[in-house]
Order: structure tokens, then C-alpha cells, then sequence
């Protein structure tokens, strides 16, 4: 499937979910936010939302600065 992650255009295989997609990215852990079509996803929710051809993700993490 063609996504685009983080502004780069990716073909994922063998991830229907949100939950798949990050794991099959190698993200683990708390530290970052997912946001599918410019809409954040709960934590609690990314192995119910599905993901589809052509859609956009953004996975965000915290960043320290002044």
C-alpha cells in the first residue's frame, strides 16, 4: 500500500492498522503522537483505526528547545 509518512511518499506491506504501521516502522514506546489525514489518533485507538491506500501519517515527537 502507498502512504505518505512524514511527507515521504513509502509502500508498507502487510499493515492495516495504524498500530501495524508504527510497529512495522520500528517506532516503540510513549514519545510521540500519529496523526492520519491531519486527524491525531489516541493511543488507545491505533489498532481500530485502518489505514488505506494513499492516506497521509505523521508521527510526531516531543522536541526540547527555547
Amino acid at each position: 500500500m502507498q502512504l505518505t509518512i512524514n511527507g515521504k511518499k513509502q509502500t508498507i506491506t502487510n499493515a492495516q492498522n495504524v498500530a501495524e504501521i508504527i510497529r512495522s516502522l520500528g517506532y516503540e514506546g510513549d514519545f510521540f503522537a500519529v496523526a492520519l489525514n491531519r486527524t491525531v489518533i489516541p493511543r488507545t485507538r491505533y489498532a481500530a483505526t485502518p489505514v488505506n491506500e494513499n492516506d497521509e501519517i505523521e508521527i510526531l515527537s516531543p522536541m526540547q528547545g527555547g
